[in-house]
């Protein structure tokens, strides 16, 4: 037996007094152990495998509320039914689809010869001086919450339409208003990811084709679109993204008719989405039901959809860093060459040919008939060979100045709709505004009174949303950036937190609706929104903070790990410090989008008419997104509070969108990355 007064016992074990050995708990050996990293390390996995985990769970809580209306109706007959009349008993969701494509596909052929001409007036035409203003005008157009995309889209482009389409819109909702105000809604996306693609082709191509006698516009046509041709695909199928996912303008401006358009192309016919029957149509619903189970197979649909559009997206991404090496791929190779390959050129004249006889038929068609609308469409495919033969003809310079004279004009116009809509607001707006709108509550059903409640329960959302939101994706952030190795699990993690950040706002509401509100019995609270939006722009947090820490220059880690420094103190010390500009910046804009939101707050949250503010996590609140639906929508003569909503709804998002442009510039001009 080994003598007692020999045995060796750690600081944090004693004896009692009959003899037994009792372990005490050490809080400064714990930390010690934080410090040293190994506990950081674990907690910051943790959170990440948190993070991953939400997102398998909505996908199996989505599907598996969808098996009843599989197992009844079948899959074949769901996609291909022609009616959706869930009162009959017709579930029938190819119309709904449809017309998703329908105004999606509207919005990109809109938005992206539109974004991408603004991408190449901001990157090779406009002065310094104007990109500093174009960048952050484009930066406001995103900052605008869709629910007052959509208000501005009733009060303003639907009777803008109706008097330009008099005999063919009725009620001037429809598929080309909801396609319009998308492309809007699309056009900073594909500003910026176009920009940054062309920004990015080598100097050395432009000099290069300059020197060999090409005008600036040719070396931009030739050269740098056919170099980032990959970054503006990435940029439109981006939009497409955002297109598909929108809920609240669409739900507004298309007429939600559950109808094919007759003929397909009219654009002037009423269509409904999947993102806006499920908003429609979810809070009347009966939980545990058929029509609650098809709803659920239409979120699931609705995924599946964006999941491949961002898959895509990623795989465009990827070969675009491929091709200009900043990938590097082992393994077999692939020949590149194609049977088409000398003939492209031939197929894709062909293409744009059909491009453009199909759309001037389609359109001219609705106005004079099927054979006015064929005439047309030879004479605008006549007019396409001529016009190239007309260049050639009066040179390149001439063409030069034509192509960017055109591009000036379309930023101005571009400019113009966004002074417009952020004119009137402010002008109808204004009158509205004063301490008693602003601090007494609403009265009459909001057609008179204030919006006290409203701004209250906004501001109670973002508290909480940033409380739970912040630690989370930051941890998340620094971990993915300073210990994930490139390994299968944190590819699949990666992809993960991508798709999760591509997810549609109304699936995260339906999803919060469902557990939090009904499955947990909370009801609509506080608490359930908060929840819900946080799993929404947990996302955005963990990109935005992993690319502001890996974008601090290795040498401050380098220098740090050859004075002694842990790992962690490294992280602590120098790297979140250093990247704390970006770190912020990603978190405001984050909840900015947040309390914009209107779908998940609507399902989860806010209810429509309140007297009193509320503290309570568990009581229900107003919030100034869903006021604002809701005066729209539902309360006709509240034109000034409508107004006056929106007005204050804009500020406080623009306060936060002027927030984060200050601390990235002070931050980008201190630190110089």
């Amino acid at each position: 037996m080994i003598p007692e007064d020999t045995v060796s016992v750690p600081e944090n074990i004693s004896k009692s007094a009959g003899g037994t050995i009792v372990a005490h708990f050490d809080p400064k050996g714990l930390l010690g152990r934080f410090r040293n990293g190994d506990g950081a390390k674990l907690f910051l996995m943790a959170t990440v495998v948190f993070t991953v985990a939400i997102l398998f769970f909505i996908i199996i809580f989505i599907s598996y509320n969808s098996l009843d209306a599989i197992g009844e109706i079948g899959i074949w007959e769901f996609l291909t039914g022609g009616t959706w009349s869930p009162g009959s008993g017709a579930y029938g969701a190819s119309s709904l689809i449809v017309g998703t494509f329908l105004v999606t596909g509207g919005s990109i052929l809109f938005a992206l010869p539109v974004g991408l001409g603004i991408a190449i007036y901001i990157n090779d035409i406009a002065s310094p001086r104007i990109r500093n203003i174009l960048k952050p005008a484009c930066e406001l157009f995103a900052g605008i919450p869709s629910v007052v995309y959509g208000f501005m889209g009733l009060a303003v482009l639907v009777p803008f339409l109706m008097d330009i389409f008099p005999d063919h819109l009725n009620y001037g909702t429809s598929w080309l208003a909801g396609s319009l105000l998308l492309g809007l809604m699309a056009l900073p996306i594909i500003i910026s990811v176009s920009q940054d693609s062309l920004e990015a082709v080598p100097r050395s191509y432009r000099e290069a084709s300059m020197a060999l006698g090409a005008t600036k516009w040719e070396t931009t046509r030739k050269v740098v679109m056919h170099s980032a041709v990959s970054g503006i695909a990435a940029a439109a199928i981006l939009g497409i993204g955002r297109a598909l996912g929108e809920t609240m303008a669409v739900m507004m401006v298309t007429g939600n008719s559950a109808l094919v358009p007759e003929p397909l192309w009219n654009i002037f016919d009423m269509v409904r989405t999947l993102t806006a029957s499920i908003a429609l149509e979810m809070p009347e619903v009966a939980h545990g039901s058929l029509h609650f189970s098809a709803l659920f197979l239409l979120a699931l649909i609705l995924m599946t959809m964006v999941f491949i559009v961002n898959l895509i997206a990623r795989r465009i991404v990827r070969r675009t860093r491929i091709r200009t090496g900043a990938t590097v791929v082992t393994g077999r190779t692939r020949s590149m060459t194609s049977p088409f390959e000398k003939h492209k050129g031939a197929v894709r004249r062909l293409a744009v040919n059909a491009a453009v006889f199909a759309s001037a038929f389609m359109m001219s068609s609705l106005f004079i008939g099927t054979a006015g609308g064929i005439a047309v469409g030879v004479l605008a495919a006549a007019a396409l060979f001529v016009s190239k033969k007309i260049s050639r003809m009066i040179g390149p310079k001439y063409v030069q100045k034509a192509v960017y004279s055109t591009l000036g004009i379309v930023v101005i116009a571009v400019l113009a709709i966004l002074v417009v809509f952020l004119g009137v607001i402010i002008v109808n707006g204004l009158p509205a505004l004063s301490l008693d709108f602003i601090l007494s509550p609403p009265s009459k059903s909001g057609l008179s009174g204030g919006i006290w409640p409203a701004i209250v329960g906004t501001l109670e959302l973002m508290t909480g949303t940033a409380l739970i939101s912040f630690p989370l994706g930051v941890c998340s952030g620094i971990y993915l950036s300073q210990y994930a190795k490139d390994t299968k699990t944190i590819r699949l993690a990666r992809q993960a937190i991508d798709s999760l950040n591509g997810t549609p706002s109304i699936i995260f509401g339906l999803f919060g609706m469902s557990l939090l509100v009904i499955a947990f019995g909370w009801g609509y609270s506080l608490i359930g929104g908060c929840i819900t939006l946080s799993l929404m722009v947990l996302p955005t947090i963990i990109k935005t903070t992993e690319e502001a820490v890996s974008a601090v220059p290795r040498e401050l880690t380098e220098a740090s790990a050859a004075m002694g420094a842990s790992r962690w103190h490294t992280i602590s010390k120098i790297l979140l410090p250093a990247s704390m500009g970006g770190v912020i910046t990603g978190f405001i804009l984050s909840m900015g989008r947040a309390i914009g939101e209107t779908a998940p707050v609507m399902f989860t949250a806010a209810v429509a008419f309140k007297t009193t503010s509320s503290f309570s996590l568990l009581d229900p609140i107003m919030a100034l997104p869903y006021h604002l639906y809701y005066l729209a929508s539902e309360v006709p003569g509240s034109t000034t509070n409508q107004y006056g909503t929106a007005l204050v709804l804009m500020i406080i998002v623009m306060v936060l969108f002027t927030a984060a442009s200050a601390i990235r510039y002070k931050y980008k001009s201190r630190t110089g990355w």
